[in-house]
């Protein structure tokens, strides 16, 4: 998960200097203020819709990495299950075992081996 750390601060950084570089250029462009009044709106609405983009992308990652962390859970705890019961046959099996043993054993001598 290190590989996706700093990416909002990277898209922040993006989007900061996106902002101070359009604006930078339209205070330093020989226009009128009507002009420059005029793209500052159409560059802050491609940045809001960038942004959007980007909110729906990273929302998209994300829910795609909680639907596979949530799967990954998911199969291990199955075999875990699944491994717990085999392990419980496994003890079950031989205590049933010893105890269908024991009373020979004892009988012949041997007794219980610990």
């Amino acid at each position: 998960m290190s590989e996706h750390d700093g990416g909002g601060e990277f898209f922040a950084g993006m989007l900061i200097g996106g902002l101070v570089g359009a604006a930078l250029g339209l205070l330093l462009a020989p226009q009128s203020g009507e002009q420059t009044r005029g793209q500052l709106r159409s560059t802050g609405m491609e940045i809001k819709e960038r942004a959007g983009e980007a909110m729906d992308e990273a929302r998209d990652k994300a829910e795609a990495i909680t639907a596979d962390a949530r799967r990954r859970a998911e199969e291990i705890i199955t075999d875990a299950r699944k491994r717990s019961e085999e392990i419980i046959a496994e003890a079950r099996r031989r205590s049933d075992e010893l105890q269908a043993t024991f009373p020979a054993r004892v009988m012949s001598g041997e007794g219980p081996q610990v």
